[in-house]
């Protein structure tokens, strides 16, 4: 198998290319097996089979790319309510929100949702940025 590391938006994955036989191949990315089926004429190249991967990308180093939930502090955290990918941050820290104020839009299931402050405050902190993956329950935002 012939070893290459590819680095895509700042993640790092090890791709192991098998022999073709047939015009088929068994390709490895970060140790998920893919069939890929090469295309004679054009030389391109046609997944047959994209099983999802099992578990969460991870980094070089082996961390997750996926924010986690953080302790409660005390004040008011604007949580995510299912996991996705953050489009936008509406916000900055030390801005004064109100609680229907759209401070993030996250995309999930490939659809965009506006989440809202939930109550009136100042911005803290803000955990994520634009591009971020995050879980169901991660905190977003801190409100003072």
């Amino acid at each position: 198998m012939k070893e290459y590391k590819y680095k895509i938006n700042g993640n790092t994955y090890n791709v192991a290319i098998g022999d073709i036989v047939d015009n088929v191949t068994e390709v490895l990315v970060n140790g998920t097996p893919y069939k890929v089926e090469l295309e004679k004429k054009q030389n391109s190249v046609t997944v047959v089979n994209t099983p999802r991967p099992s578990a969460a990308p991870r980094t070089a180093s082996g961390e997750k790319v996926v924010a986690k939930a953080a302790v409660s502090s005390g004040a008011y955290e604007v949580k995510a309510p299912l996991p996705g990918t953050i489009l936008s941050v509406n916000c900055k820290v030390g801005d004064t929100v109100k609680a229907a104020d759209t401070v993030v839009v996250l995309e999930a299931m490939k659809m965009e949702n506006a989440i809202h402050a939930g109550r009136d405050g100042k911005v803290s902190s803000i955990n994520i940025a634009a591009g971020d993956a995050v879980l169901e329950g991660a905190v977003l935002i801190t409100l003072a």
